[in-house]
């Protein structure tokens, strides 16, 4: 059995585009008055935080968790050279790398730094069907999963065809990009061995138990998953999911609240089971999406932009607001958007060394400012 106080890292993608000027709306501010003229959220509508900021009226339950302390709200953040493409912009998350296309997944790297003789095929688990670049690194095995309870993994005969499509799909992605030889040499060496972590990770659900309620809904299912498997003790200690679509081009005001009272729902009931079994101090969560919005509102919706916000939730984070809120003055926009002032590879530098103990430059590709949102 593992060490079951070694600490974890749960990330949450919210894939498409996450309005950052939505989400934490600056409700105080006439300038987001004047350019959300068609969506815009009244002061009456917003959750009030602080200092003219409010959140998004779909994230109640996540401002429970801020209430006691336990959400860092990071400001403005994104990376040098904004680009509006989700691919080439989540492609730089993942790989840490933003100047050019990078070969190895950040998480991928951190895994293989946490088991670097791979003993343990689920130290890295993926829920949710195909494969996260993040998580991508030769010789380092992901488990994929679907639905844990019905044990919706990429194996046995129906599995089978997912498990060929979800290989098949990442090859024909990555291959023009990054060259056939690493998608091989990944596929040979870790995509099959991905597959002995399954055996282990059906047993995840006999041995659970918990009078925690989660929504009825997809990112509540993966995070009631990752709490069954992080309960038994298997040595998992990066998760990876994602949320969306946030791609709210039209009809976003609700579109974007449905999506956040998912999330936070489901967040709420993934920190009460972490807190009623006893497991939150290992448990540290990353909230992020590939970049924010366009400043003006497009008529129903916005387009792509850039300067976003990430969260860090858990029982060990000094909670409150990190960075600065960009300036909507027109005067401080870039082509547009909101001015990123936080680099993403500084709260990556935070959540490896100061959360996972490993060291971060190799990973990030230098040393960078941090945040430090962990409490000692």
């Amino acid at each position: 059995m593992a060490n079951s106080r070694e600490r974890v890292l749960v990330v949450i993608q919210l894939s498409g585009g996450n309005d950052y000027l939505n989400c934490i709306v600056p409700y105080g501010d006439p300038h987001y008055r004047d350019y959300r003229k068609n969506i815009r959220i009244e002061e009456n509508e917003v959750i009030p935080l602080d200092n003219g900021l409010g959140l998004n009226p779909g994230m109640g339950l996540f401002k429970e968790i801020y209430d006691e302390g336990k959400i860092a709200i990071i400001h403005g953040i994104g990376y040098p050279t904004p680009v509006r493409s989700h691919f080439r912009s989540m492609d730089i998350w993942h790989t840490a790398v933003p100047n050019e296309v990078g070969n190895e997944g950040w998480l991928g790297q951190a895994t293989k730094m946490l088991d670097p003789n791979g003993d343990n095929p689920i130290t890295a688990v993926n829920f949710g069907h195909g494969l996260p670049r993040a998580l991508a690194s030769p010789g380092v095995p992901v488990a994929s999963v679907g639905n844990l309870e019905d044990y919706g993994l990429l194996t046995g005969v129906s599995g089978e065809e997912q498990r060929t499509r979800a290989l098949d799909a990442f090859s024909r992605i990555y291959t023009p990009t990054i060259g056939s030889s690493f998608v091989m040499d990944y596929l040979g060496k870790t995509g099959l061995d991905a597959l002995r972590g399954a055996d282990i990770l059906k047993e995840a659900p006999a041995s659970y138990s918990s009078s925690v309620e989660y929504p009825d809904n997809a990112i509540a299912e993966s995070l009631k998953g990752v709490a069954q498997v992080h309960f038994a003790n298997l040595g998992t200690r990066v998760f990876y999911t994602l949320h969306g679509g946030f791609d709210t081009h039209t009809n976003e005001v609700a579109l974007q609240e449905g999506l956040w009272r998912q999330l936070s729902g489901a967040l709420r009931a993934f920190y009460d089971d972490l807190a009623e079994h006893d497991r939150g101090e290992e448990v540290a969560i990353l909230v992020f999406s590939e970049f924010g919005r366009r400043v003006k509102d497009n008529g129903t919706g916005t387009d792509h932009g850039s300067g976003g916000v990430a969260f860090v939730i858990g029982h060990k984070v000094n909670g409150g607001h990190y960075s600065e809120y960009p300036s909507l003055d027109p005067s401080a926009l870039v082509e547009g958007d909101l001015a990123y002032n936080f680099d993403f590879r500084g709260l990556y530098t935070d959540l490896l060394e100061d959360w996972l103990g490993i060291e971060a430059a190799p990973i990030v590709g230098g040393n960078f400012e941090k945040i430090s949102p962990f409490a000692a």
